[in-house]
């Protein structure tokens, strides 16, 4: 989803650091062989992504959504040294692609990966995170930030992803479109929330960046 005009925002990409080797591989293989290919980072979303994480320097990341490894891996990029990312999917089908790319990333010893539900899956890690990227079914945004607020170390950030939901969020919400709904409700939560100072950027679909007090 692109809100710039074209040419302004093809600009914005050509004067932005474009993407490592390993992570052109792996667009190019979701482009190919993944349904929905859509919903990939993808090189100007990613570039951003990766200094966010080296800015803040996390030593554990988490993040709710792997989908094929593409964030996961430009998070991984300002990742401590002695630093861990834990990401959960609960598509199994996509491990075999994000699993060949961690395997070929410098990161292969501290990307853990999880398959199954995120609900579930948040409760049994027992760590507290200075970055958490949130990126996974709409309609659990609010489940997730409650369950992860509390893990967040203070001063760390929360990154989540299509708040703007193609513009949707602006827009009188269908009886059953709960995503749109759930959302509305989400961005209204954490810009009130008082534990945080948050700020929605309109880059693609959308991405709010919001820092723990």
């Amino acid at each position: 989803m692109h809100f710039l005009p074209e040419d302004i925002d093809d600009y914005a990409v050509n004067h932005s650091q474009t993407e490592p080797e390993l992570l052109k591989q792996l667009n190019k293989e979701t482009w190919r062989k993944v349904l929905l290919p859509r919903m990939l980072s993808g090189a100007y979303q990613g570039r951003l992504l990766s200094m966010i994480s080296k800015l803040i320097n996390p030593k554990n990341i988490l993040e709710i959504g792997t989908y094929t490894g593409y964030s996961a891996l430009c998070l991984a990029e300002g990742m401590q040294k002695n630093g861990k990312l834990f990401t959960i999917d609960r598509n199994e089908e996509l491990e075999p692609v994000f699993s060949k790319y961690f395997d070929k990333s410098e990161y292969s010893e501290q990307i853990i990966s999880h398959i199954g539900n995120a609900i579930d899956i948040i409760p049994t890690i027992n760590e507290k995170f200075d970055l958490i990227f949130i990126d996974a079914d709409k309609s659990n945004y609010i489940n997730y930030f409650n369950m992860i607020i509390d893990k967040l170390n203070t001063g760390g950030v929360i990154l989540s992803d299509n708040v703007l939901w193609s513009g949707k969020v602006t827009q009188e919400t269908k009886e059953k479109d709960i995503d749109t709904k759930v959302l509305k409700e989400y961005n209204k939560l954490i810009n009130e929330d008082d534990r945080l100072e948050t700020v929605l950027l309109p880059i693609r679909d959308g991405l709010t960046i919001s820092r723990k007090k």
